[in-house]
């Protein structure tokens, strides 16, 4: 009968190979001198921020639309089509006017 702690095995060298470089990749955003923002009532706010709004409210509207017209009923997997229209649509507003 074995005491202790199970062997573990130790980490493969070819994964740490790729693995660093991989992790430093992620830290690459870092390097930029700022987000894109603007000013509004004298603060700074992320640009982000302003597209995630629109499609929140492109969202909401999709899905008054889709009540408006009798497509709710008709329509499988409302919250999902919901927020794609709203992931589109922010998506564009920030390639439109930040990129």
């Amino acid at each position: 009968m074995q005491r202790g702690c199970p062997k573990t095995e130790a980490p493969r060298p070819g994964a740490a190979r790729w693995a660093r470089p991989l992790v430093l990749l992620g830290l690459t955003g870092c390097a930029h001198p700022g987000a894109p923002s603007f000013a509004l009532f004298g603060a700074y706010f992320p640009a982000w921020m302003l597209c995630v709004l629109l499609g929140i409210a492109a969202s909401i509207g999709a899905r008054v639309l889709f009540v408006a017209t009798g497509l709710a009923g008709a329509l499988p997997f409302q919250l999902f089509v919901c927020m794609s229209i709203g992931l589109c649509f922010a998506l564009l507003a920030w390639l439109s006017w930040f990129a």
